[in-house]
């Protein structure tokens, strides 16, 4: 009989599946680990946002929205600035694709046409009536009204219906397509949203990073000019900037207007948070360094000081960007901003406030569904960047 030497290894034990196994799940561990201490800051950043679900749902419902805006020539099926397109049916309600009716089913969705006709019952007034047999198929990838798409021009609209017009989410007054109003209008108040966190974006990081960095008597001095913007009342200001605007101005105008003055009154809080940092960092080491070095103090700021939080930046544009959207939608919605033809979500809000559409014309109220949605995804998405911001986030109690 064959005694084992004590000081030998037991294959047996060290080659078994069970050995293998640990050995392989310490290895990821460990390799995970590496990965932690070797990823980026936007690499945690992303490691840790992915772990928040609704932030996650939110984020896919605000690149949709993003999506239907930026594509909303070839999503919609006509132009939204057109009125009178379909006469027959203004202030007509939804047309919604079905497959099957009491004439059978069919493999193609289709809608019913309508009919005008003088009624007894209404003094021989035209009315609109929905015409059961008359079918409307719909079509993918139809020949339409040229548009242009990144300076491109195209005639192809994802879908459309071989005879008359299809409006999904119905149509206004004066016979608009509310579907492809609110396409647009998703589109006009990103773009506005965007221009208008540019430029808080700018002034925010110069006049916040000359303040930090220099201090003293021009810290305080911009404090003032700070202070003096954030007490600006911003509903008299616009009636007072709406009562000097010309007229004659193009809506094009208009817009690049009312986007430079919500960007102009939105600086002073990323400014802030902008000085309260490089008042901290401006004493530590590297920047000494790039100092005694030579390095002039917009090098500094640019190239050093703003860097070192530039992921707090990019939280805080994301979370102020749902806020200069809403002050887009306020202003249009009382009358002070963008107006007819221009499609944004404030002008369609403004076609909600009668009672006679609260009553008879419910549809007018489907735009206000997709404006809560971008509202919503913008808090929780920035809500959820924050949180992944902070590096101490996972070891609160």
């Amino acid at each position: 009989m064959t005694v084992p030497d004590p000081t030998k290894p037991n294959l047996a034990e060290t080659t078994g599946p069970h050995v293998s196994i640990v050995e392989t799940e310490d290895a990821v561990a460990r390799r995970a680990k590496e990965a932690y201490f070797t990823a980026s800051q936007y690499q945690l950043i992303w490691a840790r946002f992915r772990r928040n679900r609704s932030a996650m749902i939110a984020g896919i419902i605000l690149l949709s929205l993003i999506l239907m805006g930026v594509f909303a020539p070839f999503l919609s099926p006509y132009d939204p600035t057109i009125a009178g397109r379909d006469k027959d049916y203004t202030n007509g309600a939804p047309q919604i694709p079905k497959f099957c009716d009491e004439a059978g089913c069919s493999a193609r969705p289709f809608i019913y046409g309508v009919k005008r006709e003088r009624s007894m019952a209404t003094n021989f007034r035209w009315v609109t009536s929905i015409d059961t047999e008359d079918r409307r198929y719909l079509q993918w990838f139809v020949e339409g009204e040229k548009y242009k798409l990144f300076g491109i021009t195209f005639t192809t609209h994802l879908f459309g219906v071989d005879r008359g017009f299809i409006h999904l989410f119905g149509t206004d007054d004066t016979g608009k397509d509310i579907f492809s109003r609110t396409l647009h209008a998703i589109y006009t108040s990103l773009a506005v949203g965007t221009l208008g966190v540019l430029i808080s974006f700018v002034l925010a990081l110069m006049i916040g990073g000359i303040a930090g960095y220099f201090g003293g008597l021009i810290d305080g001095a911009i404090q003032m000019v700070t202070d003096a913007v954030r007490t600006i009342p911003i509903i008299p200001l616009f009636m007072a900037i709406a009562a000097f605007i010309p007229q004659e101005w193009s809506s094009e105008m208009r817009f690049f207007f009312i986007s430079i003055i919500i960007g102009l009154i939105n600086w002073p809080t990323l400014a802030r948070r902008v000085r309260t940092h490089l008042l901290v960092e401006r004493n530590q080491e590297y920047v000494l360094a790039a100092q005694l070095s030579g390095a002039g103090a917009g090098h500094i700021i640019r190239r050093h000081l703003l860097p070192s939080f530039s992921s707090y930046i990019i939280v805080d544009l994301v979370i102020s960007f749902p806020y200069i959207v809403l002050s887009e939608t306020a202003l249009s919605f009382i009358g002070l901003g963008l107006k007819d033809p221009v499609n944004s979500l404030g002008v369609m809000l403004q076609n909600t406030t009668s009672a006679d559409v609260l009553l008879n014309y419910q549809w007018y109220f489907i735009p206000v569904f997709f404006f809560i949605a971008l509202v919503m995804a913008f808090v929780f998405v920035g809500d959820g960047l924050r949180d992944a911001a902070d590096p101490y986030a996972g070891t609160k109690k």
